[in-house]
């Protein structure tokens, strides 16, 4: 399996095609390409039996260069490397980095092609497949491409769990353009799946990460922050910077703020009162009963954290309640510290 690591720390897995599928595919691809050089020919021969030897021979001859050669060409680059055996097989044709192919790729692979499978008749292109790790044809090698599976098992993507409330914007002025892509995808990793590992054995790899993490941005991972909490907050900075650079500031901030709010605790209801609200009477004697059977009154909704700005930087940072510095954070599967 090939793994390439995006700007969001995500492996992407291409799973190379084996050679029988590969086979199976180019001999789809040239009974079509057959069937259709073969109907070519009949109706040239047929329409130009009163030219002479010579031009019935150039028509031969581009006839075949065009189906045969410029067919298949065409066809992946319009299909964007799916031709019809590829497709009947569940392939495709990409680039080494992932992406998808364009003229240029298709043209060298089809004119490699015409020799290592046409003229050997397949004998070089399976050669170079078994002695090629990823299973890749002399064509492959030249036009900088990959046969890669498109039917692949589904498998569950981890959740990345967010950081406290009380670290939003804390690590905003970090310089994370010298940490390497393997160490994002390392640290993924373990959050993802930080719940199912020992304690002892998540913190030590939590602290390993976040000291390497430390060493790439040059700066110590503070005391009162632990080191699991400490690598989802900088994860979560480097994913908000992503968006401010996709989608501009506003939408950033409204996903953070959005985050935020999500985060805070439900108001509690207010204790039922006995009288009407803003007359100070007292209920009469035969309303008591229904009085107490009656729902209770709701308090006045508890006012959404405030946001303030921090003298150092533009970041934002969502302002605790009086319930949250009391030890009452919500949950979110990091231990606060004391």
């Amino acid at each position: 399996m090939s793994e390439l690591v995006t700007g969001e720390a995500v492996a992407l897995e291409l799973r190379p095609a084996r050679l029988p599928s590969r086979a199976l595919a180019v001999l789809l691809d040239l009974v079509a390409a057959m069937a259709v050089y073969v109907a070519v020919t009949i109706a040239l021969v047929v329409s130009t039996a009163s030219l002479d030897e010579a031009a019935q021979t150039a028509l031969s001859i581009a006839t075949f260069v065009l189906v045969l050669v410029g067919g298949p060409i065409a066809v992946e680059t319009l299909s964007h490397g799916r031709s019809l055996g590829k497709m009947a097989c569940g392939l495709r044709v990409v680039r080494d980095d992932g992406g998808p192919i364009r003229f240029r790729h298709a043209l060298v692979r089809g004119l490699i092609g015409v020799v290592e499978i046409l003229m050997t008749f397949g004998i070089v292109a399976c050669i170079a497949s078994f002695v090629s790790a990823r299973g890749r044809r002399l064509g492959d090698v030249f036009a900088g491409t990959l046969v890669v599976r498109e039917r692949i098992p589904v498998t569950r993507t981890g959740f990345v769990p967010p950081p406290p409330p009380w670290l939003a914007g804390r690590f905003s002025g970090l310089d994370l353009s010298a940490v390497p892509d393997g160490l994002w995808l390392a640290v993924r990793q373990y959050l993802t799946r930080m719940q199912q590992l020992d304690p002892q054995v998540g913190w030590s790899m939590a602290e390993r990460l976040a000291s390497d993490l430390a060493e790439r941005t040059g700066a110590p991972v503070p005391q009162d922050v632990p080191p699991a909490a400490y690598l989802a907050a900088v994860v979560q900075e480097r994913q908000a910077r992503e968006a401010r650079r996709a989608f501009g500031n506003d939408v950033a901030q409204a996903t953070a703020s959005a985050s935020a709010s999500a985060s805070v605790a439900a108001p509690a209801p207010a204790p039922a009162t006995n009288g009407p609200v803003g007359t100070g009477e007292a209920p009469a004697a035969g309303d008591a009963q229904a009085a107490s059977s009656t729902p209770a009154a709701s308090a006045p909704p508890v006012r959404a954290p405030e946001v303030v700005s921090e003298p150092s930087g533009g970041e934002r940072r969502s302002a605790e309640s009086p319930a949250a510095s009391a030890g009452e954070r919500p949950g979110t599967g990091f231990v606060p510290p004391a």
